[in-house]
């Protein structure tokens, strides 16, 4: 499973998530080694922002028996979890993100690609 999707462009941090005033969406996807569910919720996850955020994300995949301590700042209970880190306010999902209607309403993509249509 890759551990980064990011945009062409090169970001610096968190606080120069714009590029040319678009935002970059940052997506942290929690998960607990390779699992069927694992692979079904990044597989899933790619495919919504490659369809709606046209290459303006990056995800970060956090496998947490690698790195359990990371679960903590983001308040995982759950995995898979993903976590919209930015745009603010911050979102989670829980599960494999099958249901593209139930992740694009829970993280606001309809809503933010309608608003920079109009």
């Amino acid at each position: 499973m890759k551990k980064n999707k990011a945009p062409n462009k090169s970001s610096s941090g968190p606080e120069n998530v714009r590029d040319a005033g678009e935002e970059i969406w940052i997506l942290r996807l929690y998960v607990a080694g390779q699992t069927p569910k694992s692979i079904a919720a990044f597989a899933n996850l790619t495919e919504i922002c490659e369809e709606h955020l046209c290459g303006k994300y990056r995800i970060e995949v956090i496998d947490l028996l690698k790195h359990p301590l990371l679960a903590k700042g983001d308040k995982i209970i759950a995995i898979p979890t993903l976590v919209r880190r930015l745009p603010e306010p911050v979102k989670k999902i829980i599960g494999d993100l099958a249901n593209t209607e139930r992740v694009l309403v829970g993280l606001d993509i309809k809503h933010a690609v309608r608003k920079k249509s109009n």
